[in-house]
């Protein structure tokens, strides 16, 4: 594959982030989606924005199939993206359980990604805990209102 063949996948996989409803499906997932345990995950599975949890995951799971099989080079992927590392972030703790209910290879190609980047587990860590930190100063911002 060209290099403007690489470029323009990643272009899409950009576009395909800014639609309408993958917009609300992310924002959703980042802002009100903080799951602790196993019910938590399926209470919003199986709730009114399932459809936002299961397009977020899958759509990172889409483009990490697309590293793998090498339609994008890694180190061109992950000089475009990020996000992926804060989305695995959400579901690592639980990602045992989830996959127990709901299959083996559940985020599997996301968790593949996570590892073949460098300090991936690391940096996913670490992002999970300044999502927490930024989320407890919210609800801390929203008490003294």
């Amino acid at each position: 594959m060209s290099k403007q063949e690489e470029a323009a996948l990643i272009l899409k996989l950009y576009e395909l982030r800014r639609e309408e409803v993958m917009r609300k499906a992310r924002d959703w997932y980042f802002r009100e989606f903080h799951p602790q345990s196993l019910e938590d995950f399926n209470n919003a599975i199986f709730g009114p924005h399932s459809g936002h949890l299961r397009m977020v995951i899958t759509y990172w799971e889409m483009a990490a199939a697309l590293v793998h099989h090498g339609a994008i080079p890694l180190d061109l992927f992950l000089d475009t993206n990020g996000e992926q590392l804060s989305v695995f972030a959400k579901i690592e703790p639980l990602l045992a359980e989830i996959r127990q209910s709901y299959g083996a290879n559940f985020a599997r190609a996301l968790e593949k990604l996570v590892d073949l980047t460098p300090d991936g587990r690391k940096q996913t860590a670490e992002m999970r805990e300044r999502m927490k930190a930024i989320a407890e100063q919210l609800a801390q911002s929203r008490s003294r209102l």
